[in-house]
Formats: structure tokens, sequence, C-alpha cells
């Protein structure tokens, strides 16, 4: 395939994932005049979709598409880390997200700290991962 239609595949995902962001955006309600960043999206809906929620599932969507293009455009071959399996990056990936989302359960549970800050340790997590396995 030519890099020009790699551009334009490129582009048109984006074009299409920041229009899903800024229609997500545009339904955060107001309140009294400033939006209310955690308040619902959806009202009476069978899950709590506020947009730090969609947010994140945005965010998992957008990784899970640029690991898709890496694995389309640079296939790689498998390698062989420090848990003695063979590893490409969507193994790594998961392996992290995995991980990640056991720091933040451990960190809500045992730390006191605002959440947010467990972003520190997954992020440190993350480069250990796909550095080292």
């Amino acid at each position: 395939m030519t890099s020009s239609r790699w551009t334009a595949i490129y582009l048109g995902t984006a074009a299409a994932m920041l229009a899903l962001l800024l229609w997500i955006a545009s339904h955060i309600p107001m309140d009294k005049e400033a939006r209310d960043w955690t308040g619902q999206l959806v009202e009476g809906g069978w899950m709590a979709w506020s947009f730090p929620v969609a947010l994140f599932f945005w965010l998992i969507a957008a990784t899970l598409i640029t690991f898709t293009f890496l694995a389309l455009r640079w296939p790689e071959t498998p390698r062989r880390g420090i848990l003695g399996i063979k590893t490409t990056r969507g193994d790594r990936l998961f392996i992290t997200l995995l991980g990640a989302a056991f720091i933040n359960i451990a960190w809500l549970g045992w730390s006191g700290q605002p959440q947010w800050q467990a972003l520190f340790p997954c992020l440190i997590w993350a480069a250990a991962v796909f550095r080292l396995v």
C-alpha cells in the first residue's frame, strides 16, 4: 500500500475519533452556566455515563486503533522478555491494561489518595512492561 493511502487512512481515522470526542464533549450537561464534568451524559441510563467514563472508553478505543495500525503498518516478530514467553505489542498492551486495573483497584482500596494519582504508578508499570516483558 502506498504511503499516501496510509496517510489518508490515518487522517480519516483521526478525524472520526476527533468527531466522536467532540460529540461526547458536546453532551456534557450544564449546571448553572458551568459544565458539570462529572454529571450524567444519559439521564436514567443503565450505566453511569459521565464524561470521565466516556473519555476512558474513548481512550481505550483510540489505543486499540493505534495498535492495530502499528501492527498493520509495521508488523513485528514476538520477542522473549523477563517472563520467558514470547510477546507482541498487543500482548504487552493487554498485560499493561490488566496490571493498571489492579493498580487502580488497590489504590482505591488502600491508599486514601485521590484516584488520579494512581496514574503515576500505572505509567511506571506500563514503561516497565513495554521495556522488559
